[in-house]
């Protein structure tokens, strides 16, 4: 279940997610971190050919939400991991008031895993705050909602062509078009992709799309020209 992408960081695709009927897979990410504890990304369901992977890998330390959306599966996680410490995307706190958090998502350094994983809000949007990722070592950049590519083959009537219309099922994963237009502050989102395009990035890694594994600068750089415009 868990693919080894380079040292140190593994992914895994998770069960497809029902929203409004539209079907969105799912995909975590675990990195282990110089002292042996597990970061882990977009936690998906926790099943049990899962969990015997992750412990396999070490002790798992963080729990980490990239968006106030990806929540589904974190009381589970907590519940499997007491001892991880879970931190809150900004307004994930209001979303989920039953999770107990031991931090929020800072924009930039400061985090404990700073050394080894950077991170970027993209702020700006009405419908969520992104914080995006880069694990150093792996050269590997790590996206929720901001880059999106649904199977066309799981949508029927409708919920196809509304999912066209959104550019969710393009050739290439792109950004939806609900939150190009739910960027109220341009400038503030521009300059994060600054900083995001700045990354040596090899590869890209998404939620909800299947991942990029080269030349992931330059994919970046072409996903978000239309921000740039």
């Amino acid at each position: 279940m868990l693919q080894p992408l380079d040292k140190d960081i593994w992914t895994a695709a998770g069960p497809q997610v029902r929203v409004l009927g539209f079907a969105y897979p799912t995909r975590l990410v675990v990195i282990r971190l110089g002292d042996g504890g597990l970061f882990i990304w977009s936690p998906t369901a926790l099943e049990p050919e899962l969990k015997a992977a992750v412990d396999a890998l070490g002790p798992v330390r963080w729990l980490v939400s990239p968006t106030a959306m990806h929540n589904l599966f974190l009381a589970e996680w907590q519940a499997a991991y007491p001892e991880a410490r879970l931190y809150a995307p900004p307004g994930l706190r209001q979303r989920r008031p039953d999770l107990a958090f031991d931090g929020d998502l800072a924009d930039g350094p400061g985090h404990p895993w700073a050394g080894e994983i950077d991170q970027v809000h993209v702020a700006g949007n009405r419908i969520a705050v992104e914080v995006v990722f880069f694990h150093k070592a792996s050269r590997t950049a790590l996206f929720a909602d901001l880059i999106q590519q649904l199977d066309p083959a799981s949508l029927k009537g409708w919920r196809a062509l509304v999912a066209r219309l959104d550019l969710m099922t393009g050739d290439a994963p792109q950004t939806p078009r609900k939150f190009r237009l739910a960027f109220t502050d341009r400038k503030a989102a521009r300059a994060a992709l600054t900083r995001i395009t700045a990354w040596p990035t090899r590869r890209v890694l998404m939620a909800h799309a299947p991942p990029v594994l080269e030349d992931g600068q330059a994919f970046l750089t072409r996903t978000f020209a239309w921000l740039r415009g």
